[in-house]
Order: C-alpha cells, then sequence, then structure tokens
C-alpha cells in the first residue's frame, strides 16, 4: 500500500510569522495536535501542541509575539505520496515520531500520515510499531 492510500488529504498549515496565540487557537478549533509551517508552499517546519507548551510557556515567552518560526522544529522527517508505507512507518518508528508530513515529488504539502491513518488503513501491527517506539523516546 502507498502512503497516499492511507493518509489523510490535505492538512492545516501556517506561515512562519504566525503566532503562538493564533496557532494554539487553530489547533483548538481544529481539535489537532501540529501545524505544518510553510514558506509560501515549501515545508520548513512543524509545531506541535507540545512545542508551544515547552518552548514559549515554559520560557515564559508571550504568546501573542512570539512566532513559529522562534519555536518549530526545523529539521523534520517526511515522506513521499507515492513511497511504500511500510517505508514511511519505519522512518516514524526511527525518528520517534506518530505524525509524519506527506509531500507529492514537486515537494508540496499534501497531507500527513498518522499512527491513526496507519491503524485505520494500513495494519495494526506497523501501527502499534510506531506507537511502541515514540513511547519509548
Amino acid at each position: 500500500m502507498l502512503v497516499k492510500e492511507a493518509m489523510r488529504l490535505g492538512t492545516e498549515w501556517v506561515e512562519p510569522k504566525a503566532t503562538v496565540k493564533d496557532m494554539a487557537v487553530k489547533m483548538r478549533d481544529l481539535s489537532i495536535g501540529s501545524l505544518a509551517v510553510c514558506n509560501k508552499d515549501r515545508l520548513v517546519g512543524i509545531v506541535t501542541d507540545r512545542d508551544i507548551a515547552l518552548r514559549c510557556c515554559a520560557d515564559a515567552k508571550d504568546p501573542a509575539k512570539t512566532t513559529a518560526k522562534e519555536i518549530m522544529t526545523e529539521d523534520i522527517a517526511w515522506c513521499y505520496d507515492d513511497q511504500d508505507i511500510e517505508d514511511a512507518t519505519h522512518l516514524m518508528e526511527g525518528k520517534h515520531v506518530r505524525r509524519l508530513p506527506v509531500l507529492d515529488r514537486s515537494e508540496h504539502l499534501v497531507g500527513f500520515l498518522s499512527v491513526d491513518d496507519l491503524s485505520r488503513k494500513g495494519s495494526y501491527s506497523l501501527a502499534g510499531e510506531v506507537i511502541q517506539a515514540a513511547a519509548a523516546h
């Protein structure tokens, strides 16, 4: 099975200048735990709810002034939509992540592959391997 057959199409993203406050509101309203950060149409990072807690709140930064660029993770793992799902799963395991941005071959963000997607469309054993690796990190 290919990644594009299991992933959710489309994704929410913000620009690097988006404030932490705006990102937190967007995450709350959409009931999601992460946002891709894109500069024009290129993926440059990711911000998770954990990043907001640890890199903004714990450091007593002002969420109305702190930007995605300041707290995002830049060196992120990602996969292509036409890759085999097992390859993407092994990448998720190796990087200890539960969500993986998915790019097309033009390197435009087209979605995310999550552990939920793996269990829903892939296999429970693949999802379990990813959860075990992420929990061990």
